[in-house]
């Protein structure tokens, strides 16, 4: 992340470019600098995850009870010395950034490889050097930021062009996050998430100016060093071989000097003395050693340009490409103002008010209340805009290319031809689908950070899921990427429309999932799932804008639907909140993978129930005999049904709140583990309860809503039996086992690879479950 080599250069040869400040001096600072002006720092909630994460336990599927309690006292803290804080998470992988993503992911996979090897030998969770974030950490604390009242974004592109964007533009008192591509961005000041004191509100911020006297550069120069040296967008290797030769020249100069952090200032000398003396006589491609990959390299420099910014390194005559990143950032900047009638001017200092009504929405933990921003005419969560608001908020975020003043970005030098493939991927982009309005309605909510995936299927039918924590020995137990795909695909059907018999004009959604044996060299082509619903599917423009009160039943029904679980509709309706949407998933679960037993589903029932009762201090005082590496498997599948609840809530216009699906209302990981262990050695259900009657009546009527909604699908939920190691259920292990090919029922089977599927073009039948 960032640009390589640069952040132990500035630790061991500039130390003077990190300065140790305190936030209470700087905001009070700012209030003095600029009356009436709210002191606001725009967060990369990306770098900050695992800073947030400090519950002890992080294998078991997650405390979020704890975890919450960390984010509120984060929160509280900058609110109590007048710092309002706005995050920004990341949207969507660039194309660009693509290959950058899948090495790290598959990184992952080794970690993830010997945090399962340290479970089997140790029987105890790994040290905290081998720490891994609990699976959708970032989709949830998005939810969590917004219920405690934050302004929360997401962005359209990668967060931290964005966040460079608008910290510069409101003139914020700094950037917060932990990437060095911030140093390189001409923008406010940059504070170091690693170094942060919550106690004392002391951290360290990093000077891009005092790196420029260190260097002999100026801030215009960071985006050229920066790609010369290698970051997300430009390939480490790609300059190499001329890294060498500066470094040779500027050694037999200097002498004798430290290598470690020679590189970077023998570049940086080469920029200041040979390429600044011909600055504007000569073209870059004429002074370095650009060959075939000179678009690539002004694309990288012109990446860390912020609306409105010129480089002197780009100062030709433009031919060819548009900068689409600036595009975006201005259209994304305008569609923030929805409450007012036009953008403000640049720089400006935000004011905390807004002219949104605020609601008390109770804490997960204390019961306290804390402030929810949320629509008043809305029992939801996430605000649903009536037909005429949304027309006025995307009034405003109109597309730069119908605004005449939006500037536009250019490479230099690329060909004619390039700027019409550009033109043509951004229309094939925009026609996932047919209506440009529900398109810029699922753009608003992705920016507002109030749904998930369903923005980025519909524009560029285009996704990816992070790692999991999955034991790729496991036969018995497949892949959460394959499990939950034919809910995705039934979402993909109601927003992208049915596959129709395999026509090569059918819509195709490019998942880049990560599962055992993915090499993650292409993505997944998956196909639309038919689905029905009772009554027939309605449009989008129904379950959306419609407000009349059969659209909400019709919304209820769709998800359902989605899950394949419109029969149980009158069962779940007699069971409360959040512990409806708990059924759902295991209903769904249950009916899907046949290794899952009884033990299992007391398991699940006992810890949601149980979850209820206990305080955040009560969950992280409790003590586990030993750790299951199959529990910490079902840990991170149940979560990652939350999310896709979320996905399938988000595309069928939010018939529940959402905080029916955020993990601390349904699960803790401790919590789970601990009753897995007791269901596992055939304890009593009353023990699993802890002894409380109270639960037991409830405790059997969920049991009862989850077999018999698995009775219809004929599939008996039976005590645990001895599993075999070649077992591998109703579902074979992705890459490494078998898959079902066959309609017919059976509970064990052969078939083909899961990855040996010719043109990868994944079609509905292969994941029905009969």
């Amino acid at each position: 992340m960032g640009v390589r080599g640069l952040q132990g250069f500035v630790g061991s040869t500039c130390p003077h470019v990190c300065t140790v400040v305190n936030f209470r001096e700087l905001s009070e600072h700012h209030r003095s600098t600029y009356p009436g002006c709210t002191p606001t720092i725009v967060v990369d909630a990306m770098c900050c995850l695992r800073y947030w994460y400090t519950p002890e336990s992080w294998i078991c599927g997650g405390q979020w009870r704890e975890y919450f309690s960390a984010l509120r006292d984060f929160v509280q803290t900058f609110t109590d010395v007048g710092i309002k804080l706005v995050f920004f998470f990341d949207g969507m992988v660039e194309k660009g950034k693509r290959d950058e993503w899948v090495k790290r992911r598959l990184k992952n996979n080794r970690e993830i490889s010997r945090i399962f090897q340290h479970i089997k030998s140790h029987r105890e969770q790994p040290s905290r050097n081998m720490f891994f974030i609990p699976s959708g950490l970032a989709i949830f604390t998005r939810f969590a930021l917004k219920t405690l009242g934050q302004e929360t974004l997401c962005s359209l592109q990668e967060a931290d062009y964005e966040v460079a964007s608008y910290g510069r533009q409101h003139n914020c008192l700094g950037i917060l996050g932990e990437d060095t591509d911030y140093l390189i961005y001409d923008t406010c000041p940059y504070f170091s998430i690693s170094e942060l004191c919550l106690e004392s509100l002391n951290t360290v911020m990093l000077c891009r100016e005092k790196l420029c006297e260190s260097l002999g550069l100026q801030v215009s120069d960071l985006p050229l060093l920066a790609c010369l040296l290698g970051n997300d967008v430009v390939p480490e290797g790609m300059f190499e071989s001329f890294r060498y030769k500066c470094l040779s020249f500027y050694t037999s100069v200097k002498g004798n000097f430290d290598k470690k952090g020679s590189v970077i200032l023998a570049v940086s000398d080469h920029i200041s003395k040979v390429l600044h003396l011909y600055q504007g006589e000569k073209k870059l491609e004429e002074m370095l050693p650009l060959g075939p990959n000179k678009a690539l390299f002004y694309k990288g420099v012109a990446s860390y340009l912020l609306p409105g910014q010129k480089s002197p390194w780009l100062s030709q005559k433009p031919k060819g490409v548009i900068m689409e990143k600036q595009a975006i950032a201005i259209n994304s900047e305008v569609s923030l103002y929805t409450d007012s009638d036009s953008k403000p001017e640049a720089p400006m200092c935000t004011d905390s008010d807004s002219k949104q009504e605020d609601h008390m929405h109770t804490d997960p933990d204390s019961k306290q209340e804390v402030l929810m921003r949320t629509n008043p005419d809305s029992k939801q969560d996430v605000p649903l805009y009536t037909h005429s608001e949304i027309k006025h908020k995307l009034s405003v975020g109109a597309d730069p290319e119908l605004n005449p003043e939006a500037p536009m970005y250019i490479y230099p030098e690329s060909k004619e031809e390039d700027l019409m493939n550009a033109e043509a991927e951004i229309k094939q982009e925009l026609t996932m689908v047919s209506n440009p309005e529900i398109l810029k309605v699922a753009r608003m909510h992705h920016v507002h950070a109030e749904s998930y995936l369903v923005y980025n299927i519909m524009s560029s039918g285009e996704i990816e899921c992070s790692n999991t924590l999955e034991d790729e020995l496991d036969q018995a137990l497949p892949s959460q990427a394959f499990i939950y795909r034919p809910v995705r695909q039934r979402v993909y059907s109601l927003l992208l429309g049915d596959s129709k018999d395999g026509a090569s004009t059918d819509p195709v959604v490019k998942e880049w999932f990560v599962y055992p044996g993915n090499p993650l060299k292409h993505p997944d082509l998956v196909r639309p799932l038919p689905m029905t619903v009772p009554g027939g599917t309605p449009s989008l423009e129904v379950l959306w804008l419609n407000l009349e009160p059969a659209a909400q039943s019709q919304r209820l029904d769709t998800l359902l639907a989605c899950f394949n679980l419109s029969s149980s509709r009158e069962e779940l309706q007699t069971v409360e909140s959040p512990l409806r949407a708990l059924c759902c998933l295991l209903i769904y679960l249950f009916v899907q993978v046949d290794t899952l037993c009884l033990e299992d589903l007391h398991a699940f029932i006992a810890q949601a129930l149980c979850l209820q009762g206990k305080s955040t201090a009560q969950l992280a005082n409790l003590q586990l005999d030993y750790i299951s590496p199959r529990a910490v498997q079902l840990g991170s599948l149940f979560i990652r049904g939350l999310t896709t609840l979320v996905l399938v809530n988000s595309a069928c216009g939010f018939p529940w709140t959402m905080s029916e699906f955020m993990p601390w209302n349904v699960f803790d990981g401790k919590l789970f583990h601990l009753k897995y262990l007791q269901s596992e050695k055939g304890y009593a259900v009353e023990v699993l309860l802890e002894q409380n009657r109270s639960w037991l009546t409830r405790f059997q009527n969920l049991k009862a809503v989850v077999c018999k909604a698995c009775g219809r699908e004929n599939r008996r939920i039976v005590g645990k039996s001895p599993w075999t190691s070649h077992h591998t259920g109703r579902w074979g292990r992705q890459g490494s086992s078998s898959h079902r090919t066959s309609p017919t029922y059976s509970h064990s089977r052969q078939g083909h690879p899961w990855r040996d599927q010719g043109s990868r073009q994944y079609e509905y039948d292969h994941w029905r479950r009969y």
